[in-house]
């Protein structure tokens, strides 16, 4: 049974799922961490939305697909656009330094032999927060500039506002995790195979933050592709296209 919790602001009901970490009043835009006893007020951020309609967002997919040489000629004239939705994504920025030595094998000339080295890097590292979200978080260039305390008065009727689903400690350990991860791929640029590796890190607050994107699903020659973009600064995300072995159908 769905447990009725109020916000602490309005006396509203919250809206959400069972799951949720983090609740958003949509009647006042207050914000509320759900826990097992309390509940408690959390500060976040928004970006703004600049791409307000159906209508804009689709010329911009049309633009795309006209200026990409990969894209069939006629793409832009014949896709019929069979969904086009507006997510409030939930999002945590964590900043953070990090600095990896590492030990590898360079066998690429010659006999093989050991070589160490240090990759560094300072980060504002996105982390989607939600469990199953399949979302390109390393090709979204989010625009923190133009973040702004949170107001549910931006945000359209017709938009679906994403609830997150773990809080900042759990944000965190994912954000390092995937640091490493990076970092042991730039290590692989100067050995062919990493052996040992050790990560020290500096890590700032997370911002919790909501962002726009649209979420296009259209048809082609009876297949269907996915394009997602950004409703702040108008950009496609990622984008998929009809040319045979490059991108699959949704």
């Amino acid at each position: 049974m769905k447990v009725v919790i109020k916000c602490d602001h309005c006396g509203a009901p919250l809206n959400y799922k069972a799951g949720d970490y983090v609740a958003t009043c949509s009647y006042c835009g207050y914000t509320t961490v759900l826990t097992h006893n309390k509940p408690f007020t959390l500060e976040h951020a928004l970006l703004p939305l600049s791409i307000t309609d159906e209508k804009a967002v689709v010329e911009v997919v049309k633009d795309w697909m006209s200026s990409s040489f990969l894209a069939p000629r006629d793409l832009s004239r014949k896709a019929k656009f069979d969904e086009v939705d507006l997510f409030i994504y939930p999002f945590w920025v964590v900043p953070i330094e990090a600095t990896t030595r590492f030990k590898g094998f360079f066998e690429r000339i010659g006999a093989g032999q050991v070589k160490e080295g240090k990759i560094r890097g300072k980060y504002d590292w996105l982390v989607i927060a939600q469990r199953a979200a399949n979302f390109p978080t390393k090709e979204y260039d989010v625009p923190l500039k133009g973040k702004m305390p949170y107001d549910f008065t931006k945000i359209p009727e017709y938009a679906k506002v994403l609830n997150a689903e773990f809080g900042e400690e759990e944000a965190v350990e994912k954000a390092k995790a995937e640091v490493v991860e990076h970092h042991i791929y730039l290590a692989r640029k100067e050995v062919d195979r990493v052996i040992e590796h050790e990560t020290d890190f500096k890590v700032g607050e997370a911002c919790y933050l909501h962002a726009p994107i649209w979420n296009i699903k259209y048809s082609y020659k009876g297949k269907r592709f996915r394009v997602l973009v950004d409703g702040t600064e108008g950009k496609i995300i990622v984008g998929d296209l009809p040319t045979p072995g490059l991108f699959d159908a949704l």
